[in-house]
């Protein structure tokens, strides 16, 4: 396994749009299987391939206390959301330390492929329907930080800058 490099905000590769995956081959195997090494030693509860300069629709996630509930979702849709929302604190392993309040559907439902290319549905509540989001949004180049007010998000760029310049 390979652990891989995650980019940090305000990096502008975080803003790119990803691609659908063709095929789920070998290769696509390999990086779900970095991601999610990746994602335990961060530690972390969900990666998306954006996260690691990999411009492909890929997220794993895994909400477990014991880390063994991992989920793969290639080409992620959210096909159904409920109308419920709740606002809770979100962290992104692409902007560490920093954690905010965002507001998000309470319910959702994702069809997306796994790593086998099988085609699921899974619908999901409370805290895997906020990180599915929360990735999926990742793949649509959008960073948790977007949902807050501008005077934040100014702040939040600042301390990210300064934290990735003393890095």
């Amino acid at each position: 396994m390979t652990l891989l490099k995650i980019l940090r905000y305000p990096d502008k590769r975080l803003h790119r749009v990803a691609t659908s995956v063709k095929h789920v081959d070998k290769r696509i195997r390999n990086l779900v299987a970095n991601m999610a090494e990746t994602m335990y030693l961060a530690p972390g509860v969900g990666l998306a391939a954006t996260q690691v300069d990999v411009h492909e629709r890929i997220i794993v996630v895994d909400v477990s206390d014991t880390h063994d509930a991992l989920y793969t979702f290639i080409n992620p849709d959210i096909i159904w959301s409920s109308e419920k929302r709740q606002v809770n604190e979100e962290g992104c392993l692409s902007v560490p330390g920093i954690y905010e309040s965002v507001e998000r559907a309470n319910q959702v439902c994702v069809r997306a492929l796994n790593e086998n290319g099988e085609e699921f549905e899974l619908e999901c509540k409370e805290f895997m329907a906020i990180c599915i989001q929360h990735e999926i949004d990742h793949l649509l180049g959008k960073v948790f930080v977007e949902y807050l007010s501008p005077l934040k998000q100014i702040q939040i760029k600042t301390k990210m800058k300064k934290l990735n310049h003393a890095m």
